[in-house]
């Protein structure tokens, strides 16, 4: 929390700003440790326009005050205001109750509802699939069948490479609207086909729309949420995508029996998309993006209604410093992730999505099915529901730790997790064990690692990388690390049963033990704490070139 500030702290640390763009080693190596302050410190961050935002912790938990200058016609600095409450949203005071991300959770909730659509279509085709393929007439044919099954990556892809031009010009709500277009279509296109090439094409849209709405939801609730519930309230994002895949394996146990039931439930697809195209009608829309397109009264509004009136003025001045320094996005351009800091961010969120695929999580589900017939689990949805709850729970935990724990821990803990659980299941299936104590342990292992990976890797992962991204390239960021998440989740897919044949299972997920724990190296290396801190006050220590000075 941040408490009242002084000027005589007896320790202090001095951010100067020597020059637009650091290198990227220089970004890589600072670390402002502006975020998460012994309580006898002071944050100084200086910034282009003579901008000084200054905020010091102390031990009171239930106050805080931000002092915030600019400088005169004379260059002297005067006191705009001296008050706030961290951006909680005018709620949290006291000893009662805290309600403040109440205000803003219908905005957070119907948005969310994309990624439930998400994880409805990934667990969609999990049991329908073959009987897909018999009315299609292309059964037997397993390249046919994992092209049905997998195509919407593709059409994911080019979505997440869309959305960022998308949402420069029309704003979050309204592209999150539009992309409800080709999922619904796209559903009852798929619902209604009669031949494989209608399933492929229907099964294209919905990934279109699905790479439009990871990309931007995550945007979207960090943009729109109170600073001190932007981790929690992201967390949602995971649980939508876990409802979804239970959704979608409830619905298809009677596809067991009735061949013709995928039909159902496609269609069934196409009303969650009604939903969130009526729902963000009502929606706010970004205060940011508001404040970047000039329409200054709406962004007020909305800020007074989700963060709380007293955060208007200090929110508009941390809007306004952003805008001159970087310059707004609605003219930002695909060349500028090759300019420094956008590429170390764009590096750094790229790397995050090649380190939490090739740790295994998909190549693990798809597994999982074979891992419980080995202990006499036969049906395939009921293995695929223990993990689908396994997820949710991870995921459920997550919204009381983020905030609390911060990111970084989540993830370096999430990592290790899963490294000890590839390693238990290795150590299961190479070690000369009773044949049921080994199974029993893979299942153990098995369920340890996508419980730790629904506890970080997964929901916290597409929660930072906003965080650290400029507000100019924000959108663009976020479209190309997602782009890369799709590239290797294809990959992995692609590969995975024929490098299982080849070295075995034990190889490879000793190999996905291994990820993991360079993925925790990588994170407790270049990802800073950013709990506690606005997007603003992130990305002003993070544009500069850093040099601190002890007291």
């Amino acid at each position: 929390m941040w408490s009242p500030t002084t000027t005589t702290t007896t320790t202090s640390r001095l951010l100067r700003h020597s020059s637009p763009y650091p290198t990227i080693t220089n970004f890589f190596r600072s670390n402002t440790q502006c975020f998460g302050l012994p309580t006898t410190r002071t944050c100084r961050v200086s910034c282009p326009q003579n901008f000084k935002l200054v905020i010091a912790p102390a031990a009171n938990n239930h106050s805080s005050e931000s002092i915030i200058h600019k400088p005169d016609n004379h260059g002297n600095l005067s006191v705009l205001k001296e008050k706030g409450d961290n951006g909680s949203g005018g709620g949290g005071g006291g000893g009662g109750i805290d309600l403040g991300w109440l205000p803003a959770f219908p905005h957070v909730f119907i948005a969310s509802m994309s990624n439930f659509l998400f994880g409805y279509h990934i667990g969609v085709m999990n049991g329908p699939i073959v009987s897909i393929a018999h009315e299609l007439e292309f059964s037997g044919n397993s390249l046919l069948e994992g092209l049905v099954v997998s195509i919407f990556i593709v059409g994911a892809f080019i979505g997440s490479l869309c959305s960022g031009s998308l949402v420069d010009k029309l704003g979050y709500r309204r592209t999150l609207q539009i992309s409800t277009i080709p999922l619904i279509v796209g559903a009852v296109l798929s619902a209604q086909a009669h031949s494989l090439q209608e399933i492929l094409l229907g099964r294209l849209l919905v990934g279109l729309g699905i790479g439009v709405d990871t990309v931007l939801v995550p945007i979207y609730i960090s943009e729109v949420a109170p600073t001190k519930y932007r981790g929690s309230l992201g967390a949602l994002c995971q649980i939508g995508t876990c409802l979804g895949i239970i959704a979608s394996l409830f619905l298809g146990i009677p596809s067991e029996s009735d061949p013709h039931w995928w039909r159902t439930m496609l269609y069934i697809a196409s009303v969650p998309g009604f939903i969130v195209a009526l729902g963000m009608q009502f929606a706010v829309d970004s205060p940011r993006w508001l404040c970047k397109v000039g329409r200054w009264n709406e962004a007020e509004n909305v800020i007074g209604r989700l963060w709380g009136n007293s955060e208007v003025e200090k929110s508009f001045e941390e809007f306004q410093s952003v805008i001159k320094y970087d310059g707004s996005d609605v003219d930002s351009s695909w060349l500028e992730l090759l300019l420094e800091p956008h590429s170390a961010a764009a590096f750094i969120g790229g790397a995050l999505f090649v380190l939490q695929q090739f740790a295994g999580i998909n190549a693990v589900l798809y597994f999982s099915s074979l891992t419980f017939k080995d202990v006499g689990i036969t049906s395939s949805a009921l293995a695929s529901l223990f993990v689908g709850l396994t997820n949710f729970a991870g995921a459920l935990l997550t919204l009381n730790l983020i905030d609390k724990q911060g990111r970084q821990k989540l993830l370096i803990g999430s990592y290790l997790g899963m490294a000890a659980s590839m390693f238990l299941v290795v150590f299961a299936i190479s070690s000369p064990l009773d044949e049921q104590l080994s199974h029993n342990l893979s299942i153990l292992g098995t369920l340890m690692y996508i419980f730790t990976f629904a506890i970080g890797a997964g929901p916290v992962t597409g929660l930072v990388i906003p965080e650290f991204s400029s507000s100019r390239m924000r959108g663009k960021i976020m479209g190309f690390s997602f782009s890369v998440h799709w590239v290797c989740n294809f990959f992995v897919g692609l590969f995975f049963l024929e490098l299982i044949h080849k070295y075995g299972i034990a190889a490879v997920y000793s190999t996905f033990g291994g990820v993991s724990l360079l993925s925790a190296v990588f994170v407790k290396l270049f990802i800073n704490e950013t709990k506690g801190c606005s997007l603003e006050e992130i990305e002003l220590s993070q544009s500069t070139n850093i040099s601190v000075k002890e007291k």
